[in-house]
């Protein structure tokens, strides 16, 4: 195991292909791949959305999609605490609620919500997903009621956001606004979702993601940790037996550095640290923080965290 960078945070980019019916299956593999992370000396372990099966699969039965999710959750929970270790476990559907608190009562209105787990299995962050990729629009309720809403963590202070929320530039600074160091986006964003663009740009959602990463960085000085879903093990067309065209392309982006890992299209995972002393020559040099907590500030968004460095509470 590699030396952590001393202020560092190490984080696990588990880019999960999920058999679409296999969820024990699919816990099982991820799993796996959290126990390998820890061992590597792994902070965080963040999976993709909808990694333990799949959405339209999930949506045959929602009354026990929402029960499996909760079931799964408290494991998640369990093997966090097992292994010391934080776990974003991408996204499960869920009751839609307001606030933070969590339902396994089935009561007609699904949500799409991804946590953090703290290394002691306790909750620490709870987000409903905010916008929808049109495909789930019929069947899921945004969560418009809610702030977006950082969260103190062992490891500094941290967002969530899920897959078509990197494409809103708010959503993000709107976290940084309250806080966030770290912005973790759990995904399952496919090349296929490119539509007709793809007529123009066959490659044009990886050079979206890539762009939007990077950016999201750079603009609010703050890291990104996205995590998508992949192609099966060992497959080197990005497709799986259904014929769907995965991205993959899970990275890490920082101010300054720009990408700092991208993997392929298949799965696999990478563990990487975070520099977050990067964070703080970054709002030196460029002060967004700064500017956003000043009187009169005149964009909607004002940060109001304390502007301490990133390496003190």
């Amino acid at each position: 195991m590699a030396g952590i960078i001393p202020g560092g945070v190490r984080i696990a980019l588990i880019q999960l292909y999920s058999d679409p019916l296999d969820v024990e299956g699919n816990f099982k593999r991820a799993t796996e791949y959290i126990q390998r992370a820890a061992a590597d000396g792994a902070h965080i372990a963040v999976l993709p959305e909808y990694h333990l099966a799949d959405f339209y699969a999930q949506l045959k039965d929602p009354a026990a999609a929402v029960a499996t999710s909760a079931s799964y959750l408290k494991r998640y929970q369990a093997l966090a605490k097992e292994l010391r270790i934080g776990i974003v476990p991408g996204t499960m559907l869920e009751v839609k609620t307001e606030g933070t608190a969590a339902s396994d009562d089935f009561r007609g209105e699904l949500a799409n919500s991804a946590y953090f787990i703290g290394p002691d299995g306790s909750l620490l962050g709870r987000y409903q997903k905010k916008n929808l990729w049109h495909p789930e629009r019929p069947h899921v309720v945004a969560d418009s009621e809610s702030p977006h809403q950082a969260f103190d963590t062992p490891w500094g202070r941290v967002g969530l956001l899920i897959c078509w929320d990197m494409a809103f530039p708010e959503a993000t600074r709107t976290l940084v606004a309250d806080g966030a160091q770290i912005v973790i986006c759990a995904s399952c964003w496919l090349a296929d979702d490119g539509g007709a663009g793809r007529e123009v740009n066959p490659e044009c959602e990886a050079l979206f993601l890539r762009n939007a990463c990077v950016s999201r960085a750079f603009e609010n000085t703050c890291a990104i940790v996205f995590v998508n879903a992949a192609a099966p093990l060992g497959t080197t067309d990005g497709k799986d037996d259904r014929g769907l065209e995965f991205i993959g392309q899970s990275q890490a982006a920082m101010p300054l550095q720009g990408t700092t890992c991208m993997l392929g299209r298949a799965e696999e995972m990478r563990v990487i640290d975070l520099d977050m002393k990067v964070l703080d020559v970054a709002e030196n040099v460029y002060k967004i923080r700064e500017d956003m907590s000043r009187p009169g500030w005149h964009y909607p968004f004002k940060y109001t965290a304390n502007l301490a460095p990133s390496g003190t509470a």
